[in-house]
């Protein structure tokens, strides 16, 4: 499976909104353009992985600019536009919204200002709340309706972050974590410092399930966050592979059961120093039989050069063009046995649920996600006829925002089977 990750794209409006006048798009097509060489050699790419800030204010011309720009990538380097998962970056967060909302502004500091013994129950409980739980996620309304393209929006109370599975065979699933580090972003219209942001364990259970590979992707490396140190050692831990952006640096840093990404930004401020376009292709595979299947990883790290413009690969220090890694696969290797005098105990009885039992996660397969873009291009009377003639969603959801309202529609239509269903009725309204 190659994934490509890519981060900090920075698409600003009102130059992305007229191709003629956008410096920054060279860099963009030039990479396309890199992208679909090393597909022709590598491969189709599997899925890319966008590790935040597509928009550099969160304004809804932005995200128009990039759905297109996103579509041109997928189809350059082979990978179905329903491959695609996202998630928040700073530059996401329209940060008017926020000092013009106090609702906002109060829920932020009421989490910032909490003791750290009670932070997490200070989060549980404003984002649990209808009203300031929404008030938390205003400033990613464009984002939010950018994202429930992809199936990756974010909303109160449960949806802090979402997760989608792929399949790596021999039963073994690439299970995404798509994490949300942009709460406290923005708070007061600030700009963001170490430290003053906060993940919290609700987003990193990240639950480490027998022949599940736990993949996190998250815009913030760790030491930006207040919990820094519960952070990493739950990334550490309990993820295999670990996918950050927002420094514009590109690295890459191994561990016998991890190896972690830093992206390098698509589009950095052309006059930052060190200003260096970057992108990663990571072939994941998986060899072996048994317990001694392993993860073997195959990174391709390519950096921005001007003269001639192209991309190269990062070396490693052995001078090599290739990053490789390998991980074992958390899997389940005994089974209790039977003492001579007690019955023997089933193996049924003993094995945990497949990984495929989590619903969202399940819901990651091409035909649904295709599906779900068809939902979505609908018209919002469809929509809304639809959801209700199969009683996905209650008339009193109506006034809901749409990211949320059809994001549990569609979520309830997996829990409860009804995806063939849905399937049909949106196929009527296509007159197929």
């Amino acid at each position: 499976m190659l994934l490509l990750h890519i981060s900090d794209i920075h698409f600003r409006a009102p130059d992305c909104v007229n191709p003629a006048l956008d410096a920054d798009r060279p860099f963009r097509t030039r990479m396309v353009q890199d992208a679909r060489a090393r597909a022709e050699k590598l491969g189709p790419v599997s899925a890319i992985l966008i590790g935040g800030d597509v928009a550099f204010k969160g304004d809804p011309q932005e995200y128009q600019a990039a759905f297109t720009w996103f579509n041109e990538l997928a189809e350059a380097c082979g990978c179905p536009l329903e491959r695609v998962f996202v998630i928040p970056g700073n530059h996401d967060v329209d940060r008017s919204v926020i000092t013009r909302t106090p609702a906002t502004r109060n829920a932020q500091q009421a989490i910032r200002q909490a003791p750290a013994h009670s932070r997490e129950r200070e989060l549980r409980t404003q984002f649990s709340d209808p009203e300031t739980g929404r008030a938390l996620l205003a400033p990613l309304t464009a984002y939010n309706e950018f994202a429930k393209l992809f199936s990756c929006q974010v909303y109160p109370p449960e949806h802090l972050f979402w997760k989608q599975d792929l399949s790596l065979g021999d039963g073994v699933h690439l299970r995404i974590y798509g994490l949300t580090s942009t709460l406290l972003s923005g708070a007061g219209g600030r700009d963001d410092g170490r430290e003053s942001l906060y993940l919290s364990p609700l987003q990193t259970v990240l639950d480490p399930v027998d022949d599940v590979v736990n993949l996190v992707l998250c815009h913030h490396p760790p030491d930006w966050f207040m919990d820094q140190d519960e952070v990493q050692d739950a990334f550490c831990a309990r993820a295999a592979i670990h996918l950050v952006g927002h420094k514009h640096r590109q690295r890459v840093t191994q561990d016998t059961d991890y190896i972690r990404f830093a992206a390098g930004a698509v589009n950095p401020d052309r006059n930052e120093s060190g200003w260096q376009p970057g992108y990663n292709l990571i072939d994941v595979s998986v060899t072996g039989s048994g317990s001694e299947r392993v993860i073997e990883i195959e990174a391709h790290l390519l950096q921005w050069q001007s003269n001639p413009e192209q991309y190269r690969p990062v070396l490693t220090r052995q001078g090599e063009p290739v990053v490789r890694h390998r991980i074992s696969i958390p899997t389940r290797t005994h089974r209790i046995a039977a003492t001579r005098d007690a019955a023997p105990i089933p193996v049924a009885e003993c094995e945990v649920a497949p990984a495929d039992a989590d619903v969202e996660a399940a819901m990651s397969d091409a035909s649904t996600r295709n599906l779900v873009f068809r939902f979505w291009n609908m018209t919002v009377s469809q929509r809304r006829d639809i959801a209700l003639r199969l009683k996905l969603i209650e008339r009193d959801e109506l006034r809901l925002p749409e990211p949320e309202r059809y994001g549990r529609a569609l979520l309830r239509a997996g829990e409860r089977g009804q995806i063939e269903a849905l399937a049909h009725e949106i196929a009527q309204v296509e007159g197929r």
